[in-house]
């Protein structure tokens, strides 16, 4: 989703309200099993603050065994995005597809489509040529640089886990209900701001801007579903970009090969303003299919060998 660095913020800021976009530090919690916590509502179909804190905890944990297996899998992804004028009529509509690859742990997407119509011989070869290049550099990355790029990686995913132990304390939860999601009963949480909530994060501060309501898979606690839309202004970063009000993003994941849950349509309205004099107001959406698992090596090899993954368990 070619969306600025704030809106791709804004996605991240919604995942994060489960920690969907870090691992969550467990070191000064002990695990939590689901058999060691009661789940169970009340005479009157609730749980308590502390019973949904318990849940969230382990849909946390959950995400990262999760993480792990969703890094065994290519797929395509389909990007819609409509720049709106001011009434919210659509200008013009731009949609992209990709393949999106695993090389030496990160992902890596490829540009197949534009419009749905397949890129020209010339387009292709650059995309080619532009995952090529990310292969030759693995390669010939020196131990010092690759032991770098691993502890800079660390400190960003170290810095997310710092980030989601805010998340608890920022927002009250409700348990509205359960509804069938996919198929599979799930609980249906809001989360609203904390009062008083004190942030300890700079990006902490943001979390107050933002509401939603999260659907959690009863059977497997995985998330599900999530609607979260920003109540007010949030201002990032020194270039003064502002996310207003009604800025919102909705999230489905799915549940593939009985083992990992992955992302399967994203929706978003964005309305944003970079240094006070170029606005972005947009809409969209984004689809994900054709789901392969693949081996993954240590070995990293060329773009026609990563192009071409061995697959095993297509997406049912």
């Amino acid at each position: 989703m070619k969306v600025l660095g704030l809106v791709l913020f804004t996605v991240a800021l919604v995942g994060l309200v489960l920690g969907q976009q870090g691992s969550p530090d467990l070191s000064n919690h002990a695990s939590v099993p689901r058999d060691s916590v009661d789940l169970t509502p009340d005479a009157n179909g609730k749980l308590s603050q502390e019973q949904m804190q318990q849940l969230l905890r382990i849909v946390a944990e959950k995400d990262v065994e999760n993480d792990k297996r969703v890094r065994d899998y290519t797929y395509t992804e389909r990007d819609v995005e409509n720049k709106l004028d001011g009434k919210g009529q659509t200008k013009s509509t731009e949609i992209k597809t990709y393949d999106v690859l695993e090389i030496d742990g990160a992902q890596v997407q490829r540009l197949i489509k534009k419009n749905d119509q397949p890129l020209d011989a010339k387009e292709a070869t650059k995309e080619d040529e532009k995952i090529q290049k990310i292969i030759d550099k693995r390669k010939n990355e020196s131990d010092a640089d690759r032991k770098k790029r691993e502890e800079r990686q660390e400190k960003e995913r170290e810095d997310d886990r710092k980030f989601v132990r805010e998340v608890a304390d920022a927002y009250n939860f409700t348990l509205v209900g359960t509804e069938h999601v996919g198929g599979r009963d799930a609980w249906v949480i809001d989360g609203e701001p904390r009062p008083g909530f004190e942030p300890h994060m700079k990006e902490s501060k943001f979390l107050s801007k933002f509401h939603g309501r999260v659907w959690i898979d009863k059977s497997d606690l995985q998330l599900a579903k999530l609607d979260v839309d920003a109540i007010d202004t949030v201002s990032v970063g020194w270039v003064l970009a502002r996310i207003h009000k009604g800025t919102r993003v909705m999230l489905e994941q799915t549940r593939v090969n009985d083992e990992v849950w992955l992302p399967q349509h994203v929706t978003f309205k964005i309305d944003a303003r970079v240094a006070l004099f170029k606005g972005f107001l947009m809409d969209g959406d984004q689809t994900f299919s054709d789901y392969k698992k693949f081996r993954t090596s240590a070995k990293i090899v060329g773009y026609g060998e990563v192009k071409e993954p061995k697959s095993t368990d297509p997406q049912p």
